[in-house]
């Protein structure tokens, strides 16, 4: 009777740590999973960025830029 005891409680302790590592094996894989489709995501996402539009457009004259000193710093009027 005691030899049949200890082998349920190890078969069931065997059956647990195995959930156990199935379980974390599981979620690493998820994991890894989430990642790659993120990483994925950014990479295409990076290509498909519209070209930046010019601030300042080519017809338009540049302003004069006054600089000058007033004792306490440099003052730079744009």
């Amino acid at each position: 009777m005691q030899g049949i005891r200890t082998f349920f409680i190890a078969a069931s302790s065997i059956a647990v740590l195995a959930l156990a590592a199935l379980f974390t094996a599981s979620l690493t894989v998820a994991l890894v999973g989430t990642l790659a489709v993120l990483s994925l995501a950014r990479m295409f996402s990076a290509r498909l960025k519209p070209a930046p539009i010019p601030v300042n457009p080519k017809h338009r004259k540049p302003q004069n830029m006054r600089v000058w000193n007033d004792g306490r710093g440099t003052i730079i009027d744009l």
